[in-house]
């Protein structure tokens, strides 16, 4: 049975549509994986102004409101380094 050379490309065309469709499926996938392997890895400790209370924080602070008080703006590397760091500042005592 003889494919008519049109019928021959639409097939063609469809396959290439759908290796496109994979191709940015499985790339949505690997950014999925990859993005929480560069979320935060820098905790701060910080004391807010007005309360005088310490928290542990994932960004450093860029509002007045809270100011970094670890030893020589110490960056920890876990929020538990964090947490176990914020309990050797004395303002946060």
């Amino acid at each position: 049975m003889l494919v008519p050379l049109g019928a021959f490309l639409v097939a063609r065309e469809l396959e290439e549509m759908t290796m496109r469709i994979k191709l940015v499926a499985a790339a949505a996938l690997v950014a999925s994986f990859a993005v929480p392997a560069f979320a935060a890895d820098e905790f701060y400790v910080v004391q807010d102004a007005k309360s005088k209370k310490c928290t542990v924080v994932d960004k450093k602070p860029t509002e007045s409101s809270m100011t970094v008080v670890s030893p020589a703006g110490t960056v920890y590397k876990t929020k538990a380094e964090a947490e176990t760091g914020m309990k050797t500042v004395k303002v946060c005592s």
